[in-house]
């Protein structure tokens, strides 16, 4: 049988913390700057967890 292979989009996407949780950047940070508050753009540069509704579904493409 041959290995099961990780998506290799959410291998750059997700990394994963020492207790087991899944990491994420926040989406709208990248371009079109200008017109967002600079407190909009501050609270993007935290990086977030995955909500536990999709977790099930980030750890099949990472092959968790």
């Amino acid at each position: 049988m041959p290995k099961v292979k990780t998506k290799s989009g959410a291998k750059k996407r997700f990394s994963l913390t020492g207790t087991g949780k899944i990491k994420r950047k926040h989406a709208y940070k990248s371009h079109i700057l200008t017109k967002k508050t600079t407190k909009q753009k501050r609270n993007l540069t935290h990086a977030g967890l995955v909500s536990t509704a999709d977790m099930d579904r980030v750890k099949l493409m990472l092959q968790i």
